[in-house]
């Protein structure tokens, strides 16, 4: 360790999605921003280092696109024009189209690989005036100051310090950092369940169609991906998800065949599967001069797609509040500068986390009175225009978008 400590305003751990996201909203706002990301880049283009396909709502597109990031992504974002919802072994589905949310939007949303993203943002915040990207490093320690935090860091090419009055970690919560600096940790609920992800071909134009189908096990989720290719996240018991993830090639597309259907055409060509453990938590986001955002503040179920929107919202909410601050003079890492950020947040993601879990013991559930239940409610939806606008804008952040405005 040498020299000085390098000064900034915020120092961001955790250069992933969430992490990049606020760096970039941060950089904008000429606030001089420190991203640490432990991962190369060659690492992150790895097609295994981040199988997913992020469904991103309209909100996210707004955000992305007021960064200036969504038109480096664009050309490989494949909109989500119409949601078709089912419960297998019951007559009740609805479908869900742009039109039905009651906006000048032509889409409820957009599919894009995760590593896409990842990669615009890192160009993006690298770009930029007022920020700086150190990857691959390190955070090795914290030091706590009255007026700041002291990092070590750790980098190919030597260690430094960087000093800076706020620490946001967004590291999905793998740092072991959040107790240092004084933020308490997501205890998540195990599901027992795993999300098997991979990409399928099809031999019928998608249309931009997306399925949410409910099955005993967990939602069977397909998301239009390129041209007759969808991306699968199909959710089931943690022994079965781990069977259907070995499988070859032509016994998992028979296996998913069996379980949809044959709605979307016939299923063929899948990727390398993987299989996620899904969890449930969150925490009090806040610590001694440090903010935890997306999967190091909560963890919610897959189901809706709500996890990395929620974390976007984070970064874009916190963005706007350190932005206020540095216009009014105010102390970034104070506390009086973060309570209401925090507060609010913690509403946004006891919304969400209890509308996803409510979703799962809802449709997963075997009760014959209760199947019967949903496919009314499912039947309800779809005749009924301002169910599927109130269902739109609670979960394709049509809601959050009016908040901001």
């Amino acid at each position: 360790m040498t020299g000085a400590p390098r000064e900034f305003d915020v120092a961001i751990i955790g250069g992933g999605l969430a992490g990049a996201s606020l760096a970039a909203a941060l950089a904008a706002g000429e606030i001089k921003t420190a991203l640490i990301e432990a991962a190369s880049d060659e690492e992150r283009a790895r097609p295994e280092f981040d199988a997913r396909s992020i469904a991103l709502t309209d909100d996210a597109r707004r955000i992305y696109t007021q960064l200036g990031v969504w038109k480096q992504v664009a050309g490989e974002a494949q909109p989500i024009r119409e949601i078709h919802i089912s419960d297998r072994g019951h007559f009740g589905m609805a479908r869900l189209r742009a039109e039905d949310a009651g906006t000048e939007t032509d889409a409820l949303g957009h599919v894009l690989p995760a590593r896409v993203l990842g990669a615009a943002l890192h160009r993006h915040v690298r770009a930029a005036a007022h920020a700086e990207v150190f990857c691959p490093a390190r955070v090795r320690e914290v030091k706590e100051h009255e007026q700041h935090w002291e990092l070590h860091v750790s980098a190919p090419g030597g260690g430094m310090a960087l000093r800076a009055p706020l620490v946001v970690l967004a590291d999905g919560g793998r740092s072991g950092l959040a107790a240092q600096l004084g933020i308490a940790e997501a205890e998540p609920k195990a599901y027992s369940q795993l999300a098997v992800l991979c990409q399928v071909s099809v031999d019928l134009d998608h249309h931009g169609r997306a399925y949410e189908r409910f099955t005993r096990e967990g939602p069977l989720a397909l998301l239009p991906s390129a041209a007759r290719r969808y991306a699968v996240v199909w959710t089931g018991d943690a022994r079965d998800a781990k069977r259907r993830a070995a499988l070859s090639d032509e016994d998992f597309t028979a296996e998913l065949q069996t379980a949809f259907g044959d709605r979307a055409g016939a299923f063929g060509e899948p990727s390398a599967r993987r299989a996620y453990p899904l969890r449930r938590g969150r925490a009090h986001p806040l610590g001694r001069r440090a903010v935890s955002i997306g999967d190091a503040a909560h963890v919610v179920h897959p189901v809706a797609g709500q996890g990395f929107n929620l974390g976007l919202r984070d970064a874009a909410a916190l963005a706007e509040t350190l932005r206020a601050a540095a216009r009014d003079g105010r102390d970034f890492g104070g506390r009086a500068a973060l309570e209401s950020y925090a507060a609010a947040r913690r509403r946004e993601t006891a919304r969400v986390s209890g509308f996803t879990d409510g979703l799962m013991r809802v449709f997963c559930s075997r009760s014959r009175p209760l199947g019967f239940a949903r496919s009314l409610a499912l039947a309800g939806i779809e005749l009924c225009p301002p169910a599927k606008r109130m269902l739109l804008w609670r979960t394709m952040g049509m809601a959050a978008a009016r908040a901001r405005e």
